[in-house]
């Protein structure tokens, strides 16, 4: 089965590489083989590599760049997923759309469920769901949507290397590091959402093999890992975990301070956890506690 991995060198990405089934032909693309921002060019692609499969890792996440620049925002998470899928519905594959919590206002207080309707707060948010509508309008039951939370990993640009480059130096001047206390959600672990990718890939396509049209893949799921913590929370974490897997010297005291005390060009949902059951269920993957998972992270930065 050929798979054709977009953003191939970003943080998922490089995990979707290392964890890739044996029985899969990746086919990577990085920004140079592929830039979502030429709309033809992703379609050209796609018709050209005619793969099994479109496993969208890339994405437009700058989230508050978003809101200065809509229009790349838009092109990136918008039109190249959907012309992709429009390509793909010509050449009979299927696609697995990355999405993201940022489709949801987090004014429900409840864990959101994938049939919650959205109400993206900014332009990330609102171009992601954009992106899953016309995805799903271009291949039907062949798209597959992957809603995912507070991404992390051991590569790219995330929260958990910006919290460890900030203890240590927050730490080495005896500075307290402030970090929002009042929005809600859950870190997820790259390598945790590639083993996630990985099995809706196999699960669906053995379904449409087996022809078993009952029994069809939800068209939207939710990942993330286990339980919930605050931004604040995470920043704790981190740092008392870099110590004891000797990454860092010592810890920053963390500050809590309110999202109004940290204003920012887009707005952040205040609660985003997305519930995940269904997904558990139907992948057959038990969940990891986000702090087990950034313990499984931090001890890889430590041996590398």
């Amino acid at each position: 089965m050929r798979i054709l991995l977009t953003g191939a060198t970003g943080q998922l990405g490089t995990a979707l590489l290392a964890s890739a089934p044996v029985e899969f032909q990746v086919i990577a693309c990085d920004r140079n083989q592929l830039d979502l921002a030429d709309v033809d060019a992703s379609q050209a692609l796609v018709m050209q590599q005619r793969p099994d499969w479109v496993l969208n890792a890339a994405a437009y996440t700058a989230v508050d760049q978003a809101e200065l620049d809509s229009h790349l925002a838009n092109i990136v998470n918008r039109d190249a997923p959907g012309a992709m899928a429009i390509a793909l519905a010509t050449t009979g594959g299927r696609m697995l759309q990355i999405s993201t919590d940022f489709v949801f206002d987090g004014q429900q207080g409840i864990p959101y469920q994938a049939q919650h309707p959205v109400a993206p707060l900014g332009v990330y948010g609102a171009s992601k769901a954009a992106g899953e509508v016309q995805v799903r309008n271009a291949l039907g039951d062949r798209a597959h949507v992957l809603r995912t939370s507070w991404l992390y990993g051991p590569v790219g640009r995330n929260f958990l290397l910006t919290m460890l480059r900030l203890h240590q130096a927050k730490a080495a001047v005896g500075e307290p590091l402030a970090v929002v206390a009042d929005q809600v959600g859950c870190p997820t672990s790259t390598l945790n959402l590639a083993t996630a990718c990985w099995r809706l890939i196999q699960r669906a396509s053995q379904l449409q093999v087996d022809g078993i049209k009952k029994q069809r893949l939800p068209p939207i799921l939710h990942w993330s890992d286990a339980g919930a913590a605050s931004w604040y929370d995470f920043a704790v974490a981190i740092g008392e975990l870099g110590v004891a897997a000797g990454l860092l010297q010592k810890a920053a005291a963390v500050q809590p301070i309110a999202t109004s005390d940290y204003l920012t060009p887009a707005r952040r949902p205040s609660y985003s956890l997305l519930d995940c059951r269904l997904s558990f269920a139907v992948l057959g993957l038990d969940p990891q506690h986000w702090r087990e998972a950034l313990k499984a992270v931090i001890s890889a930065l430590a041996a590398a």
